[in-house]
């Protein structure tokens, strides 16, 4: 499969356009965050503490220009830098550790969401008109344009605070030593249901819509047709050969929904008092950690780019009519 210059232009433009702006963005936050680590140290913060924080993290207060050449160098050999909120940790500790913990929930919450939004979708668009699909479809769209942090509040009140079916919030029992072993594995996976079912409200409908709308267009082929006068069963018909071959909108619309999925789990993981990557943002952006914030953003915009890269990959591969257009 072979990209053309032109979209491999798009994608660098987009990628340096994103590096610039994480530089900017945090530099229009007030404060300091050289303050802000002062300021931690309460009365601890003599003279001579204040002097060895400015010595360690004095570029944050250089010329901008010089702060956005050493920005760029760090980009070019992946040095980071190393955080104000966890120091002395670098960016790259604190993400890696954040980001596992971000990938376990979004990728779980997208195969869930997955599975259920395609099998919903596919029965509403083969019973279309009937009463399961005049109860499905609508509330797919009122699921999807719920906010994640009224399902997050909603959810954490009711089964939480006031049911205590499931755990407040964090990623497993503090009390536990985290190992491979069926104690911490069954307290990591009690503590992300209520994430993951935050969100996956947002995901489902999403799926649900956009499954139900290509295999509409599918029920319509000719091969549908055919399954139907051999004598299949309607269940071999409907995901064999309508299911299926509707399922490419489905994924491409996951790529383009990676950022709102991203931008859902940064409130659900504050809720919920999750450790990653939206809690380690927030915590960020509160110490004035311009570091990790900057690395946060680039990260996520980096796979953001990297998924719709897949995309158009895929398409290619699948279609044979657009290979020429890339």
């Amino acid at each position: 499969m072979r990209i053309s210059s032109r979209r491999l232009g798009v994608y660098a433009v987009a990628l340096a356009f994103a590096i610039v702006v994480n530089f900017i963005l945090p530099r229009l936050m007030p404060g300091s965050p050289v303050d802000a680590m002062v300021a931690q140290l309460g009365p601890r913060a003599t003279p001579a503490a204040v002097e060895a924080i400015k010595a360690r993290f004095g570029e944050i207060d250089q010329p901008i220009m010089m702060q956005f050449v050493d920005y760029l160098k760090g980009l070019a050999t992946l040095d980071l830098g190393v955080s104000v909120k966890y120091y002395p940790q670098t960016v790259v500790q604190v993400l890696s550790r954040a980001t596992l913990w971000t990938i376990f929930l979004v990728v779980t919450a997208i195969i869930f969401s997955l599975c259920v939004g395609v099998v919903l979708g596919a029965i509403s668009a083969w019973r279309r008109g009937g009463r399961f699909d005049t109860v499905v479809s609508p509330l797919a769209v009122i699921m999807f344009s719920i906010p994640p942090v009224i399902i997050a509040l909603t959810i954490l009140f009711v089964f939480a605070v006031s049911l205590r079916w499931f755990p407040v919030g964090y990623a497993y029992d503090p009390n536990l030593d985290p190992g491979f072993n069926f104690t911490f594995a069954g307290s990591v996976f009690m503590h992300a249901i209520l994430p993951v079912l935050t969100l996956s409200p947002f995901l489902i409908g999403e799926f649900q819509t956009t499954m139900r709308s290509s295999m509409i267009v599918i029920l319509g082929e000719d091969y549908v047709t055919m399954g139907r006068a051999k004598g299949l069963s309607n269940l071999a018909v409907m995901f064999s050969y309508g299911a299926r071959n509707a399922l490419l909108p489905v994924l491409t619309n996951l790529a383009l929904m990676l950022g709102a999925v991203f931008g859902g789990s940064i409130v659900t993981e504050i809720v919920f008092n999750y450790p990653g990557l939206g809690l380690t943002l927030f915590t960020a952006s509160v110490a004035r950690d311009y570091p990790v914030i900057q690395g946060q953003l680039l990260l996520m915009t980096m796979a953001t780019l990297a998924a719709n890269f897949l995309v158009d990959i895929i398409y290619g591969l699948v279609d044979p009519r657009l290979r020429e257009g890339t």
